[in-house]
This record gives structure tokens, sequence and C-alpha cells, in this order.
């Protein structure tokens, strides 16, 4: 039965990025389809833009370490792809595909951002894939003349609940761009044409505040089911998010991390745009010697896991990962104590989210159900 397999945001930024995948490889390399979300750039040279926050240049070969590692396709649709300028985003892209990993949801205009990538499974299934951002530093999005990804932006409102108290925390509102959302309704009605099963994948939502699903994420979410998507596939938040099944279609709002380097400098931590990020996580401790300096809750991640037969997902669940300093993802054993503690993290922000996913153990994987 052909398996689908899709992890978090990729980084690897170290002298040998197959280091990276050491724990994984056969894992993927096993896998009919296996995708992955990338937040850096592979390229020799590039000028960082103003507007980009976090930017990392990681070393050329990581675009030919991912190939080797198992991945088939590879979203650039997020909020990295033009750290580094349109020149290390083509050298990036160039890099992937001639490593054998097609790139989605990004390209040298709108029309090539919103095509989707199709492949065919070993039963003769066709899935197509399409890749949207909703965290968009300026300009950062394709147009009909300009380089970059699919965006599906939203807009936020915040409202004021005690007006008579001034400086009172407000009430967040978010809804979707109109235009992006029938636009990504319309590739996704297109790519149902051409494929038996449509992946969607979204980069969105409020990194590292725990549980917390914005407004036009379940918006988004809805409108891409009702328009024929089968599952949806979410990063950005580099923490865990919750579930749910929307129809029947799977939606994991948040795969966290996979594998991700991302180090730490005393300067960098007493700043103070990195003080207000911090402040947005549950117990966030910077560890200069470390290779993975995110939140606690970071330490858990996942694997999304799509069984399909028939040109049907027949099972959608997850394989249970750690991270430890070593930036390393490591899938965990049934009888690692850890394994439960992320099935117990799951359900507990899935429940908070108010979101009707549940989580039961089957071996060595976890199957997505709904609430009866």
């Amino acid at each position: 039965m052909p398996t689908i397999l899709a992890t978090g945001d990729i980084a690897p930024d170290r002298d040998v990025p197959d280091e990276c995948f050491a724990a994984t490889r056969d894992l993927l390399n096993g896998a009919d389809l296996v995708f992955g979300q990338l937040e850096t750039s592979f390229a020799e040279r590039g000028t960082r833009l103003p507007q980009a926050r976090h930017a990392v240049l990681c070393p050329s070969e990581g675009a030919a370490a991912v190939g080797r590692a198992g991945f088939d396709i590879i979203s650039c649709a997020g909020n990295h792809v033009l750290d580094w300028g349109s020149e290390a985003f083509f050298e990036t892209k160039a890099r992937l595909e001639a490593a054998g990993v097609a790139v989605v949801g990004a390209g040298e205009n709108i029309a090539a951002a919103r095509k989707p990538v199709i492949r065919q499974l070993c039963d003769g299934t066709r899935v197509a894939i399409l890749a949207y951002s909703s965290i968009l530093p300026m300009s950062y999005w394709a147009d009909e003349r300009r380089p970059g990804c699919a965006p599906m932006r939203a807009h936020t409102i915040y409202e004021q609940i005690e007006h008579d108290q001034p400086g009172t925390p407000p009430r967040v509102h978010s809804y979707p761009h109109r235009d992006d959302l029938a636009a990504m309704e319309e590739d996704i009605r297109a790519a149902k044409r051409q494929a038996d099963i449509v992946l969607v994948s979204h980069h969105w939502g409020i990194h590292f505040v725990r549980a917390t699903i914005a407004d036009y994420q379940l918006d988004v979410a809805r409108a891409a089911i009702a328009a024929g998507a089968d599952a949806i596939i979410g990063g950005h938040a580099h923490i865990l998010k919750g579930a749910e099944l929307i129809d029947g279609k799977p939606v994991f709002y948040s795969l966290c991390n996979f594998a991700c380097d991302l180090r730490m400098d005393p300067a960098h931590a007493a700043s103070r745009s990195f003080k207000e990020i911090q402040s947005l996580a549950e117990d966030w401790v910077p560890d200069f010697d470390s290779l993975y300096n995110f939140p606690a809750a970071a330490r858990m991640s996942m694997i999304a896991r799509l069984e399909v037969a028939e040109g049907r997902i027949t099972e959608a669940g997850f394989l249970p990962l750690w991270i430890d300093r070593d930036a390393v993802p490591r899938v965990l054993a049934p009888e690692d104590p850890r394994f439960g503690e992320v099935i117990e993290y799951m359900t507990a922000v899935t429940r908070e989210a108010d979101l009707n996913g549940r989580f039961r153990a089957e071996g060595d994987r976890v199957v997505l159900e709904a609430l009866a």
C-alpha cells in the first residue's frame, strides 16, 4: 500500500548537512512520496533583503543532501523564500532540481508559483501537491512579473474589548485575503481534474504560541477541503499544533520542525526582537552550544503519514519524532516514554483549539480519527 510522508521545516546549516538526516534517511527513502518545507536558501551568492528578519544562507551542498535524504518534493512557499534575493532563490531551486527534488509553491512568477507538482505512485494513483504561504515579508509573494511564492494572505483586526480600559489586551480577528482564497480554490479544482489526490501545504499560523489556531486558518482549511483538497499539511509555527478531520479529510495545522539547525549567539539572545518572540513561548532558554535553539515544546515533532489505496487516502496519522540539541530528528519507538508524550501533547493542544481530532497508537504509528 503506497505511503506518503510529510515533514516539518528544513534548514540544514552545518558543514556536513547529511548528518541532519542520518536517523531518518532509510525511512524517507522507503516511502513512495516524501514532501518537506524549506526554511532557507542553498546558494553560493545572495544579498540579504532588508525585510528579512531571520535569514540563514545555508551551504549549497545542502540541496543534494535533501535529495539523498529521500525528499521528492520541497515547498519553497514560506517567509524565507527571498531572504537572500531572487538570485539565491533561483540557485536554490536549480540545485534542488538537480538533486531530483521538485520545487512547489514558488517560481519566476505567480503562474509558476501556483503550478502543482504531480507525481504517480506505484499503484497508479496520481497525487498533486500545491503550496502557499500566509507568512509573508513585503514583496515575497510572486506576481505577474516578479518571482516569489504563492500567497495566501490574511488580514487582522484588533477589537478593543473594554472600551473604558485603555491598554487592555484586544480580541484578535483574522480572515483570508479574498482574491488569494479564490485563487487557491481555483488551483485545487484544477489540480483535482488532473490527479486523484490533492495535497495542500500551508505555511501559516501563529508561531511559538501553544495550541492557538488563527481564525483565517480555519477559514482557509475549510475552503480548501470544500474545493477538493484531500489533506492539508501545515508548517511555520515551530511547535506542534492540533489536527482535525474536515469532511473526513486530515488537516495538520503544524508539523513543527524536521532537520532545522538554529544557532544562537549572546548578542541575538539579548536583543529586543528576540526577547519579544521569546515571550510568546513556554520555557524557551537559549543554549549557545546547541544546534537547536527552539522552545522546549519543539523537541516534540512528527512526520505526517498518509496511506493510499485505490486513488484515495485510506488512513491519516503521524510518526512521533524527538529532536535533541544536535537538531537531528529521530523517530520514536512505541516503547519510548516520549512516544506517549508526543501523543499526549497533540491530544492536549487539539482539545485546547477545539478541534475534533483524536489519536490512537497503532504499532509504531499514530492514527488520526475524529471525535464521535
